[in-house]
Order: C-alpha cells, then sequence, then structure tokens
C-alpha cells in the first residue's frame, strides 16, 4: 500500500501557469484520510512551496530547494549547507555571465545582485522564489547558502549556463534544472536522497511510496521509490527511469494516478 507521495512541480503537478489542478484539494482530503501523505519535492524555494500550499502548511512534509532544504510543520528536518566561501566563488563567476542572472539562495531566503532587479527576472523569480532581498554584493548577505542558481531567458541554459559552471564539478553537483536555470549544490544531495532520508525517519519502504517528476533533478527521485511515474510531457532521461508513465501536467497527470492509488491499483 501506498502511503507517501513525492511530487515535483513544476511541468508535473502544476499546470502551465504555474496553478495546482482545482481538484487538488478535495483529493489531499481523501489521500490524507487514507493514511497517505503528500510530499511536494521541487527547485522552488520553501517560502514558495508553502505559499502554494498554504492551507496544508503544517501538515506537509517540503523537500525544497532540490533536497537541500527539507521541511515539516515550519521545523527543518535537514538541510546541506554549501561552503560559503566556495557559493561566493560560483557567484563571482555566475556575474561574469552575459545574460545571465544569479541567486543565491540561503536558508531563510533568496537574494539577487541589484544589476539584474528587472520586472523582467522579478516575475520569471517569482515563479520558484516568493522570499528575495537585492543586495549590492553577495558577500554582504548574513545568511547559510544552501543553492546557487543562474538563469537564462533565452531558454539556452544547457548551452549558456552549463559549460561555464561544469569547472565546478569535481567540488559540486550542477544541475540542469530547466531550460533556463542551472543550480549548484553538494554533491550527493538531491531529491532521491531526501526522499531516502525522510522513508527511514518515517519508517516508509520504497514499496510504500510513489513519485512523480519530469525533468533532470527529478532522475533520482524516480530511483528512490517503488512507483516511480514519469509526466508524458518528461525528457527521455526520466521516462527511462521511471517505472511508469502518468498523463501530462496539462491532463492533470498526478491527480489521475492518485485516483489510481486510492482505488488500490498499487497495493
Amino acid at each position: 500500500m501506498i502511503r507517501l507521495i513525492f511530487s515535483d512541480m513544476d511541468g508535473t503537478l502544476l499546470d502551465e501557469n504555474g496553478n495546482l489542478p482545482a481538484e487538488f484539494g478535495a483529493m489531499y482530503a481523501r489521500l490524507k484520510e487514507r493514511g497517505i501523505r503528500f510530499a511536494p519535492a521541487s527547485g522552488r524555494q520553501y517560502a514558495s512551496l508553502v505559499q502554494t500550499f498554504a492551507p496544508w502548511r503544517d501538515e506537509m512534509i517540503f523537500v525544497a530547494e532540490n533536497g537541500t532544504m527539507v521541511m515539516e510543520g515550519g521545523r527543518e528536518l535537514f538541510s546541506s549547507p554549501v561552503e560559503r566561501s566556495l557559493a561566493l566563488e560560483i557567484m563571482r563567476m555566475g556575474e561574469r555571465l552575459a545574460g545571465v542572472q544569479s541567486v543565491f539562495c540561503g536558508k531563510r531566503q533568496g537574494y539577487l545582485h541589484s544589476a539584474d532587479d528587472a520586472p523582467a527576472f522579478r516575475a520569471e523569480l517569482s515563479k520558484y522564489v516568493s522570499q528575495a532581498a537585492v543586495v549590492g554584493d553577495f558577500a554582504a548577505v548574513d545568511d547559510v547558502p544552501i543553492k546557487m542558481s543562474f538563469c537564462d531567458f533565452s531558454g539556452h541554459a544547457e548551452t549558456t549556463i552549463l559549460p561555464a559552471m561544469q569547472v565546478f564539478r569535481d567540488r559540486l553537483q550542477v544541475s540542469l534544472s530547466s531550460t533556463e536555470w542551472v543550480d549548484l549544490y553538494n554533491f550527493g544531495v538531491n531529491k532521491g536522497s531526501a526522499a531516502q532520508q525522510i522513508q527511514q525517519r518515517l519508517g516508509v519502504t520504497p514499496d510504500e511510496c510513489a513519485a512523480f517528476g519530469d525533468y533532470g533533478n527529478d532522475l533520482e527521485l524516480m530511483g528512490a521509490v517503488t512507483h516511480s511515474f514519469a509526466m508524458d510531457n518528461a525528457i527521455p532521461e526520466i521516462k527511462e527511469r521511471a517505472r511508469y508513465l502518468a498523463p501530462s501536467n496539462l491532463e492533470n497527470g498526478v491527480m489521475a494516478v492518485c485516483e489510481r492509488i486510492l482505488a488500490g491499483e498499487f497495493d
């Protein structure tokens, strides 16, 4: 019997406008009644996830920032800080990339450089980071770094950001999180490793877990559960790794599979 569901957000649970399915609240109530917990697992900031799931903020486990920050009931379960001097070195590299915006992701909030504080970037950033401050120098940030993120609006992050950041691949993970975003964070930290730690804490086995994903930062999550679902709109690597295929996010695929879970199809 499935007791815990992990779900990515963008391109997975959310629609093309970044909204939850209209029936999510009713579905969540049915899952909760059956003793099935729901854990959003995203590259998004914890504050952003709490904003999206405000009615259930004290009930869910939040796997935020690609697994570098895991929270429950407003309490940190675990996190993975990046060594500060290395984080600042990476931010300086990002500032040298033409047409690229940088975000220093701390435990408390995100930080963007004053040079990047433009309405267009603010709009893009607000999808993932709901609490952000503007700074003139990342070295002045008084927060614990857990992730460094870089955005290319052109949708070519794989060629404009990723190659430059590979210089750090011997010290940190360098992850292409979407066509626009590249994230750097500690080795061994990802949605999958976070899911495994949560399983251990709750006494839940991989056979009792389901997970949904669509992009590269969901690869390890697909391997952490028995019932792994690639969205129909997922990249080929996710479809190869996952055990099952779900309808696309535009077809409310997560909700459709949750109906099957409640029907006992995967017991």
